[in-house]
């Protein structure tokens, strides 16, 4: 099987070395999705308005390679304070419906950052 790497100038990109997606069939696999412009540039914002910009980077990463967020299997979230947790729940209800994808959530995690998301993704191609 080939590995793909998929992409375009939309895209947000990392100055750090990884992909933000590797396709191999129909499997995704998203690296983290911050609250980051297209260079990569963090920009800081209230937990609401990290995780909303992460989720929006998601979506143009999944789009870039075949999916979208109704076709996603895992999702792994990081959360830095506790805190926001409640928050996290409330808003993650806005981008994934029932059935959800089986999540992990980690907290007191990050540096810089309130929020990060990576998944798993199937094409949306593929889906049976």
């Amino acid at each position: 099987m080939t590995i793909e790497y998929p992409g375009d100038p939309n895209t947000p990109r990392s100055h750090l070395p990884f992909s933000p997606a590797t396709r191999v069939g129909n499997l995704i696999f998203v690296s983290g999705q911050a609250s980051v412009d297209k260079t990569g540039k963090i920009i800081p914002d209230s937990f609401e308005g990290e995780l909303r910009r992460s989720m929006e980077n998601l979506r143009k990463v999944l789009e870039s390679a075949g999916s979208d967020l109704a076709h996603v299997v895992q999702t792994r979230n990081y959360v830095r304070d506790d805190t926001d947790l409640p928050e996290f729940n409330r808003l993650y209800l806005d981008y994934f419906k029932q059935p959800y994808p089986a999540r992990t959530t980690l907290s007191r995690c990050l540096g810089g950052l309130r929020y990060e998301i990576d998944c798993i993704a199937i094409a949306k191609d593929e889906r049976s």
